[in-house]
């Protein structure tokens, strides 16, 4: 939350393509009077700040960031939409957007990075040195060093102009800076040619950073395209074509064979097959029906399908996911932190290695200054870190792309690494290693019948949310019950809830609150605790005077959990179920899946263990997003299953969209090759770094292989972190 006098603004950057870049944009803003809580987020192009309602306007931001050589534009907003309520024939709906009239079509037949500025500054400077190149070949003499000292300058020039604009701003140590230092430099001992050479490869080296990192980003625009621009509005007798945006909870829309949904939304009407796999990463199509929630991104594959949109604008699964993936740069990794630190006092101490290089060995040794200035030139433009500074985060923007397609989210580069590190991974029962929809199996009635008391513990748990309560009322509903009216309905965390029903206060919980009530005789106990070595959920119903019967209820394992637990296994990770059910229970469960079990555990009770586990070890807790989240909390990682359900996206560290257990074994296997591309693109560009400063030290290699050095490494660990985009860790 701002401070009073304050606003939020927010911005679209282009032209970042490295982490040095991010760090411009940031000193370029910071200096400025009344600005606070800078972030920018390079792979989401995004500049984030609050500014004090006195002191710098917003036009005067985006003037500092242009005179750095960065575009900035306010982000779009969201179309007018009618929220909230249905809209009914004759009222206003927000058109599609026109088709691109010819003209603009024509215009952006060349791609994007043709058009871009730095495709045209290599096109000028490679002109330029060729030209100069052809005069050397046919008149040479003063004409060709004429030439190449315009060709050099006329590439220098708008380098020179942005370093002078960074070093305003407190920012002397730049590449800009360095290679328009390295390229004077040049000009003045008289290597014209090589200096020319250098300002070219310079500007090629730029456009290829810009191309790897705009690569980079396909992951999240792929992701912003899944939602189709247009919907079809069903309004009265009519169906209009309407901008998305416009969308609001109420309205119904026809998802015809073929269409893409543009809103969350329930089937009202209508039978199909949905392919989910954009969003959830479900690899076939799921069959919806009247009732069965549809996602935004999803295609309708088989007939014609009604929807209620549930979701405003902006707020659909596909929406939360981007999000999550766009902000996720501001969760950075600690290695990444500390590159970040590093790099801060890498670039000074280059240069002052690179002036005792010119310096020294002509004043202690009676060296040549010419060589040794020269030498000097080329560690400059070797000390550049962009290419340590883009190692991290575009490894992790990849890795988050991938995990997204897939149905894995995870909130960072902080969470990866996290999870990459994992050794014990412990999961709740319910909901989790279980599909969470439990049924009834067994009435054991005391001095009643099985209808009594299906009907008393049906009315005490109307309204309920918990798997087991919903159990019972559908059991209920099945058998064409009446249900009396409960008031004063309340719950008891982890243990049951209760209700004044026909005027007694009536409770439906576990056989261990059955007996602290005093109301569980020996009888009862004894066929309870049968129940429970049958694998079976015991809930008891009583009153305060009196049992009136028990029922038990079994929540089957997931298909894919047993497997998934064996995997986590041949991974080297142990794995342990916690949960609130009875040790039999729990026990029962347990052994067929394969890993130990801690039950009967509290909601408090789970936290100390998931406590006590972690600090022993690094632990990974899989809950459902819900009540487990005070234990997520407590876990090194917090990953929920869910579908992508506002609780599961805030409360845990990430999501396991598909709800299958064989995610969380996906999710570390990502999670280690993301810190293996990461080891990989350290070991690079430091490696590339320390090679070429031995050899350019030595004489053995000179300016244009230093540029190369740098921008060619650039470029190398940011392929390297591309391949995780085609990561398939859950196999499908």
């Amino acid at each position: 939350m701002e401070a009073a006098g304050t606003t939020r603004a927010e911005w679209r950057v282009t032209g970042m393509d490295c982490g040095s870049c991010a760090a411009k944009v940031q000193g370029a803003v910071e200096r400025l009077p009344g600005v606070s809580q800078v972030e920018v987020a390079l792979m989401a192009e995004r500049l984030r700040l609050v500014l004090a309602r006195d002191g710098t306007t917003p036009d005067e931001v985006e003037r500092a960031v242009r005179a750095v050589g960065f575009g900035i534009s306010a982000p779009e907003a969201p179309a007018e939409r009618v929220a909230g309520r249905f809209v009914l024939p004759g009222e206003a709906v927000a058109p599609a957007a026109a088709p691109a009239a010819p003209a603009e079509e024509k215009r952006a037949t060349l791609p994007g990075w043709a058009r871009s500025r730095k495709a045209q500054m290599v096109a000028a400077t490679g002109g330029l040195l060729a030209l100069a190149w052809g005069i050397a070949l046919t008149v040479g003499g003063p004409a060709a060093e004429a030439g190449f000292v315009l060709a050099t300058l006329a590439g220098v020039a708008p380098v020179a102009r942005r370093a002078l604009a960074m070093a305003r701003a407190r920012m002397p140590f730049t590449i800009e800076m360095l290679m328009t230092i390295a390229a004077l430099g040049a000009l003045a001992i008289g290597a014209q040619g090589e200096a020319a050479v250098v300002v070219f490869l310079f500007a090629l080296g730029e456009l290829l950073e810009g191309l790897a990192a705009g690569r980079a980003r396909d992951g999240i625009r792929a992701l912003a395209a899944l939602k189709p621009a247009t919907a079809r509005l069903v309004v009265g007798p009519r169906i209009r074509e309407v901008a998305a945006e416009s969308l609001a909870p109420g309205h119904v829309l026809q998802i015809r064979p073929g269409d893409r949904v543009a809103a969350d939304g329930v089937v009202i009407s209508g039978r199909s097959g949905v392919d989910q796999s954009a969003v959830t990463g479900e690899s076939m199509p799921v069959a919806k029906g009247p009732g069965d929630e549809v996602l935004a991104g999803s295609v309708n594959a088989d007939a014609e399908l009604r929807l209620r949109v549930l979701r405003a604008a902006g707020e659909s699964a596909i929406d939360r996911i981007l999000r999550l993936v766009e902000e996720a740069e501001s969760a950075r990794a600690p290695v990444e932190r500390f590159i970040d630190r590093f790099s801060r006092w890498y670039m000074p101490a280059v240069v002052g290695t690179a002036a005792l290089v010119a310096v020294l060995p002509p004043l202690l040794l009676g060296a040549g200054w010419e060589v040794w200035i020269y030498r000097a030139l080329a560690l400059l433009l070797i000390g550049c870190p962009c290419a340590l500074v883009i190692s991290v985060p575009a490894a992790v923007a990849s890795a988050l792309s991938a995990g997204a397609r897939q149905g894995l989210l995870m909130k960072g580069g902080a969470v990866l690494e996290a999870a990459a590190g994992t050794e014990l991974v412990a999961f709740d029962k319910t909901g989790t290693l279980t599909a969470g929809r439990p049924q009834v199996t067994a009435l054991e009635p005391f001095g009643t019948d099985g209808k009594t008391l299906l009907r008393m513990a049906a009315a005490v748990e109307q309204g309920a949310s918990h798997p087991l309560g919903r159990a019972i009322l559908e059991e209920a509903e099945a058998a064409g019950l009446a249900l009396p009216q409960a008031a004063e309905a309340g719950a008891t965390p982890g243990r049951g809830a209760h209700a004044l029903v026909e005027g007694l206060r009536w409770t439906v919980g576990s056989p261990r609150l059955a007996m602290e009530a005093g109301c569980l005789g020996e009888a009862a106990a004894t066929r309870a605790a049968a129940l429970e070595t049958e694998g079976s959920t015991v809930v008891a119903v009583f009153a305060p005077d009196r049992l009136l019967g028990l029922i038990a209820l079994r929540d089957e394992p997931r298909a894919d959990a047993a497997a998934a637990i064996a995997e986590l296994k041949r991974m080297g990770v142990r794995t342990v179920m916690l949960t609130g059910d009875n040790l039999r229970t729990g026990r029962a469960m347990a052994e067929r899946l394969g890993l130990p079990c801690r039950a009967g555990l509290l909601p408090g009770e789970k936290v100390a263990q998931m406590q006590a586990l972690a600090a022993q070890s690094r632990v990974l807790m899989v809950g459902d997003g819900i009540n487990d989240a005070p234990a997520l909390a407590a876990a090194q990682v917090g990953i929920a299953m869910g579908s992508g359900t506002d609780v599961a996206l805030e409360t845990a560290d990430g999501a396991l969209l598909r709800d299958r257990v064989a995610d969380v074994p996906a999710l570390l296997r990502l999670s280690r090759a993301t810190m293996a591309v990461i080891r990989q693109n350290v070991a690079l560009a430091l490696g590339l770094k320390a090679v070429f400063l031995a050899t350019t030290v030595a004489g053995m290699t000179g300016l244009w292989i230093a540029v190369l050095a740098d921008t060619g490494a650039t470029v190398l660990v940011t392929a390297n972190a591309l391949r995780l985009l085609r990561a398939r860790p859950g196999g499908d």
